[in-house]
């Protein structure tokens, strides 16, 4: 199992990004392996038809997406760390995808091959050969295949899923704040797990141990995949891409407790209640019927308070209960209503 050694400055300078390519490659992962989660087994379901057709008239796509589907080694001609953190747009990690020679291709997909998944191997019935790579331009012909599941499965559903993806790491910078790195990357995986100050394993992958140095560690939510994987870029730029908490923003159930509501007012009491999830001042105005105006002056109440706190993702502020907040819907949900 690979152990990532940060170096002194590596720490201070790792941090959050968002990737499009790790979103389409976690779809990939997911449509290509049999017996999906259970939180996205529906959204399966509706895209495997056409991903099964697309697969059936082309063979490069076959070999290529069933390969990736089959090996704990993604190779790193496509499991490329973000470049512009949380603005990296698919195009241009898609650029450095089709900029990779044929030579270097190849031999990272040798090394896939070389390293069977021990549950999903058997399904890929290609993957001891490499005979479906025919022609050239691999770099390019796999950039417009990744383009076109993109479009295909992902793209309409972009916007939703980039604000999960960014309440995940809404949520993770305010453990960051108040537990430091062990407590942000706590329970990122099940295989993953904190050994002394500077180490960090990640998943079962073979392979040296990497040294994560002066560029620090890229952190990278998705929100369909169930595994970790590392990308690795030039010059030791390192992205480790993990799984979101949750498939999709909560909806309380029953709203605040009476008593929640007669202690903060029913519209404050809403809105802490709505923050079950971290959300922008956007997002709990649509959801919950009310205007900006009105949410920007709930907000402001409940963060002098010590209830909710704003973190700055990009040109966003996404907002997430404290633990004073925690306690007190917890209080407020425990309390007799009758």
């Amino acid at each position: 199992m690979v152990a990532l050694r940060l170096s002194p400055l590596a720490l201070s300078r790792s941090r959050f990004a968002l990737s499009p390519l790790a979103e389409t490659l976690g779809a990939v992962l997911a449509l290509s392996r049999p017996h999906p989660a259970a939180w996205f087994a529906d959204w399966h379901a509706r895209r495997l038809p056409a991903f099964d057709a697309a697969l059936a008239a082309d063979p490069f796509a076959a070999g290529l997406l069933g390969l990736l589907g089959a090996t704990t080694w993604l190779p790193r001609s496509v499991a490329i760390p973000p470049p512009n953190g949380l603005r990296t747009t698919l195009a241009e990690e898609l650029a450095a995808v089709r900029a990779v020679p044929d030579a270097v291709f190849r031999a990272e997909l040798e090394l896939s091959r070389a390293h069977p998944h021990p549950r999903y191997a058997a399904n890929h019935r290609r993957h001891r050969d490499l005979a479906w790579l025919t022609g050239r331009d691999w770099g390019p012909r796999t950039a417009d295949l990744l383009h076109a599941l993109w479009s295909a499965h992902l793209a309409p559903e972009w916007p939703r899923r980039r604000a999960h993806l960014e309440r995940d790491i809404a949520h993770r910078a305010g453990l960051l704040a108040t537990r430091g790195w062990p407590g942000a990357l706590d329970q990122m995986s099940r295989h993953s797990s904190w050994e002394g100050p500077d180490v960090i394993r990640f998943g079962h992958r073979p392979g040296p141990d990497r040294v994560i140095g002066a560029a620090g560690l890229l952190l990278v939510p998705v929100s369909l995949a169930t595994g970790t994987w590392l990308c690795e870029g030039p010059a030791g730029h390192y992205a480790q891409v993990y799984p979101a908490r949750g498939a999709a923003p909560a909806h309380a159930a029953d709203g605040p407790g009476h008593a929640l509501a007669r202690l903060l007012g029913a519209g404050r009491a809403t809105l802490l209640d709505a923050l079950r999830q971290p959300a922008t001042s956007t997002e709990l105005a649509a959801r919950l019927g009310q205007s900006l105006g009105t949410v920007g002056g709930h907000l402001a109440v409940l963060r002098e308070s010590g209830l909710v706190v704003g973190t700055r993702i990009g040109r966003r502020v996404v907002y997430r209960r404290t633990e004073r907040g925690e306690l007190l819907v917890a209080d407020g949900e425990g309390t007799p209503t009758g």
